[in-house]
């Protein structure tokens, strides 16, 4: 029975591997692209392509790009793609979500073969390239977030050795590494190619939507209507961010009990499956084949995931 299952996990992994496969090389080429374009650009003599510069990205799938961006559901995945720093589309994420729904839905009712488990199955199975979303987005924030203070370190050096604050962006943005980098080489191209600074920033802090980065923009779009030294405004800046770095550890600390707590509940019924399935299976056969036992797997499985999300809600500490 496991035979045939695996064949059309298999053949659908691969599937969907080459179908993901082609969608992120023909945005990696486009990328290339976009960036030699820019290049040319920025040498004498260059001549700005508008066309190129400003034309929306699109997938292999244009049609399902604009009738998604025309709806707020579709700006906020735009947004989250953009966050994420992930080189796809949203057409991309949405075919991947469906066809995950429906491969999740058939391995549910081959395995389980009841149908309230479509109840868990297709929602975990849309909803996995958004949390895979969301997880590259807060693993990006995090790195940003650490490295953000060491960028407003250098910006302030290079404003007290005499340079511009346009050209000390660029100057941050070749010194240090992603994902600072590109984001503070967006901001320079931008201002560059025409855009106001002021909107060049605040476009940075929607892309990068750190309370940090709010303080930043807000601090230099108030130094350049009143004035002001902005290197010692971005120094005491940094230095908050670091103390705030060493409060959010201490937080760590001391939640770390919680967090190991919601690990090992979690674990614990699978673990204690496994190992009543080996020691007595005769014993845990019923669980897995009537329809009473696979009714309370599927409803241990929903508790446990709320029993999970409410503890790391509740040793979720903002700083």
């Amino acid at each position: 029975m496991l035979a045939p299952v695996l064949v059309f996990v298999l053949v659908a992994g691969v599937v969907l591997g080459g179908y993901l496969g082609a969608i992120f090389v023909r945005d990696d080429l486009a990328r290339r692209r976009l960036e030699r374009r820019l290049q040319e650009v920025a040498q004498p003599g260059g001549a700005a392509d508008e066309s190129i510069v400003l034309r929306p990205t699109e997938g292999p799938l244009p049609l399902i790009d604009r009738a998604i961006g025309r709806t707020q559901t579709g700006s906020r995945l735009a947004a989250l793609i953009e966050q994420a720093g992930v080189q796809t589309t949203p057409s991309a994420i949405v075919v991947t979500s469906v066809l995950l729904g429906v491969l999740c839905a058939l391995a549910g009712q081959m395995l389980l073969r009841v149908p309230a488990a479509l109840l868990i199955t297709v929602p975990l199975g849309t909803a996995a390239p958004v949390l895979w979303l969301l997880q590259r987005r807060a693993k990006r924030l995090k790195a940003f977030e650490e490295q953000f203070p060491d960028a407003l370190d250098l910006v302030a050096r290079a404003i007290r050795a005499g340079h511009s604050f346009q050209t000390a962006l660029g100057m941050t943005a070749d010194e240090l590494t992603p994902p600072v980098a590109p984001e503070f080489r967006k901001v320079f191209d931008q201002q560059n190619f025409g855009l106001p600074l002021r909107e060049a920033l605040e476009a940075l802090a929607a892309r990068v939507p750190l309370v940090d980065v709010k303080f930043f923009v807000t601090a230099v779009a108030i130094q350049r209507d009143t004035g002001g030294n902005l290197a010692e405004i971005l120094d005491n800046l940094s230095r908050v961010v670091r103390e705030r770095f060493k409060i959010q550890r201490q937080v760590r600390v001391h939640t770390a009990h919680g967090r190991i707590t919601g690990f090992v509940l979690l674990a614990l019924p699978v673990f204690l499956a496994i190992a009543l399935s080996l020691i007595n299976p005769e014993h845990m056969r019923p669980l897995f084949q009537e329809r009473m036992g696979q009714t309370m797997i599927v409803a241990t499985i929903v508790m446990q995931i709320i029993g999970f999300i409410w503890i790391r809600r509740v040793i979720r500490i903002e700083v």
